[in-house]
């Protein structure tokens, strides 16, 4: 296996997915391709990839159903690729568990800057599938005695283990919303700009002078809605995230409860 690992493409149109196969190889992968929704979802089955590229508009299965399939079974970082611009669309791929989401055409050092830096990120190395409610879900977050885990209201954040808790249960969170809450946990209630959020889902790449699209801040605004809901946040008492219109997010203050 190659040093970066094993990466799939799935796509229709020839001609893309042999320039994305030639990115990724280039990046280091082995790389396996499928040019159906159905072959893509066996493909990623068989060889267990860390990276799948996913065209929205294949011929059988639509690229979000394909997404939903793989995400029963695998917690590969996937990259939506698709000639669609449309902000519905955008938002249905995050909602289903889409990590990036690039637009057609695209330039091959975009396609392979954001794969290096997702793979930059801590893996979890779990499924996405919701897990139990545990009795004892803070038993699951190893104790630290430094600053590895962050707590507030009732939620608990190890960053090491990368799990977090809340009142005592587990809860199953996509990378982008693990970093996302991480971010504005060790923000102490700092503000964060939709740009610093796209740099903390992002990585590396994505440093002060990097562009940031109003598709990338759409994309934090999409997991921030999905962290709410797993939260259970009430929209009109924050516990944990709050909204600074026309700005970003902070972390809502303390309770004493």
């Amino acid at each position: 296996m190659s040093e970066s690992g094993v990466a799939v493409v799935i796509e229709d149109d020839d001609d893309v997915r042999n320039l994305v196969d030639a990115i990724l190889k280039e990046a280091g992968f082995v790389v396996h391709s499928a040019a159906t929704g159905r072959e893509g979802v066996e493909v990623v089955r068989d060889h267990h990839p860390s990276v799948v590229t996913l065209d929205v508009g294949l011929p059988d299965v639509d690229g979000h159903e394909v997404l939903r399939r793989i995400r029963q079974f695998s917690d590969a970082y996937v990259v939506m690729l698709t000639a669609r611009s449309d902000e519905p669309d955008t938002l249905t791929a995050f909602l289903t568990g889409a990590d990036d989401y690039i637009n057609k055409p695209f330039l091959p050092r975009e396609l392979r800057a954001r794969v290096t830096a997702m793979m930059r990120r801590p893996r979890p190395g779990t499924t996405l599938a919701e897990p139990e409610p545990a009795r004892d879900g803070m038993s699951m977050l190893p104790d630290a005695g430094d600053d590895s885990v962050f707590k507030h209201n009732g939620l608990a954040l190890n960053c090491k283990s990368r799990m977090v808790a809340l009142r005592g249960s587990v809860l199953a969170l996509t990378r982008s919303e693990f970093d996302l809450l991480f971010d504005l946990l060790r923000a102490k209630g700092q503000v964060r700009t939709r740009a610093d959020l796209v740099r903390a889902a992002r990585g590396a790449y994505y440093d002060d002078d990097a562009y940031i699209s109003e598709a990338d801040e759409r994309a934090v605004e999409s997991h921030i809605g999905n962290l709410r809901r797993k939260l259970g946040e009430d929209p009109q008492s924050p516990r944990f995230l709050q909204t600074v219109r026309g700005v970003g997010y902070r972390l809502a203050p303390k309770r004493p409860d």
